[in-house]
């Protein structure tokens, strides 16, 4: 049989962009789809789907037997937001999934791993200003503590047990196709939606926040370059620093009013503007463009115009 592929976390934001990008590429059957639930019909109905816990060792076992599957993207996770509503939750979900497919891939079952990790590595003691791959991190989240502690486990697996795995820190995730998943980037997405429905949006941020942001196809995109790559061009273990563009709020409130005049924005930061007043404004991704050729093609006006008009097609049909 040909290379088959397990998407864990298939039905998420990300998860469900990996498996339609995969599926369009590699063809249907090659891509199995797993997530605790079946809430996303197109995910679902595209190709081969099993209910999966990520955290049962023995039914993701199963489960990559069974399919003979040989790569593995767990996407499975609580993001930042959610994790500090429920942080036990978190840490046990986040770190069991981790744990569960390093160790099957040590044991051979799996030949390679991708797993994401975040900007929320990193915390209010990091240069906020063009973060470097290596610097200090001491992140104030639970999702933040349970990738910088991810990033040593993959880093461990490898250089132990030569385990396969590559990941890469996403910043802000931009994407008109799914609804944000409970993280402190989610405002990005939201405010699009509420400019084409109401012409207004209270954002849960300050005006001046700046965030490292991007849009979802070149995440997919970066996400489907690292897997590609040779493994000798993969010289980072625990996880590559991620950039496009970054912004503000009243950035992309602006940018938005070049399309929609009347468009108004206020603001009201909750307890999500401590979460991401502790993340950098920009990323220095160097080593990714220098090590497997990463580049990045949306700026902030190419999304906003991208974001209007695919949500103005979805709301017609």
């Amino acid at each position: 049989m040909s290379s088959r592929t397990l998407i864990i976390g298939a039905c998420g934001q990300i998860g469900s962009e990996i498996v339609r990008a995969l599926r369009a590429r590699d063809g249907e059957n090659s891509v199995i789809a797993t997530d605790i639930y079946d809430n996303n019909a197109e995910v679902v109905n595209s190709g081969p789907f099993e209910i999966l816990d990520a955290k049962d060792y023995v039914a993701v076992k199963d489960c990559v037997i069974r399919n003979e599957i040989d790569t593995v993207y767990l996407m499975a996770a609580i993001l930042s937001a959610k994790g500090e509503q429920y942080p036990e939750k978190a840490w046990d979900l986040n770190m069991t999934t981790l744990f569960n497919v390093l160790n099957l891939a040590k044991e051979g079952y799996i030949k390679k791993l991708f797993w994401p990790s975040s900007i929320a590595v990193f915390g209010p003691s990091t240069p906020k200003d063009n973060t470097p791959q290596r610097t200090i991190m001491e992140p104030t989240t639970v999702y933040g503590i349970t990738k910088q502690v991810g990033e040593r486990w993959c880093d461990y697996y490898h250089s132990h047990f030569k385990v396969d795995v590559r990941s890469l820190r996403y910043p802000g995730i931009i994407s008109w196709r799914t609804k944000p998943g409970g993280g402190t980037t989610d405002y990005a997405v939201e405010i699009y939606h509420k400019a084409l429905d109401d012409g207004f949006y209270e954002c849960f941020l300050s005006a001046d926040t700046e965030l490292p942001m991007m849009y979802m196809e070149d995440a997919i995109k970066a996400t489907l370059n690292i897997m590609d790559a040779p493994s000798e061009a993969i010289k980072i273990r625990s996880s590559y620093n991620l950039a496009a563009i970054s912004f503000s709020p009243k950035e992309i409130a602006a940018s938005i009013q070049r399309h929609i005049e009347n468009f108004t924005i206020e603001y009201s930061p909750d307890f999500r503007q401590n979460i991401a007043d502790s993340w950098p404004n920009s990323i220095d991704d160097a080593k990714a463009r220098d090590h497997w050729n990463w580049k990045h093609e949306f700026n902030l006006d190419d999304i906003t115009e991208e974001m209007l008009k695919k949500l103005t097609k979805t709301q017609l049909t």
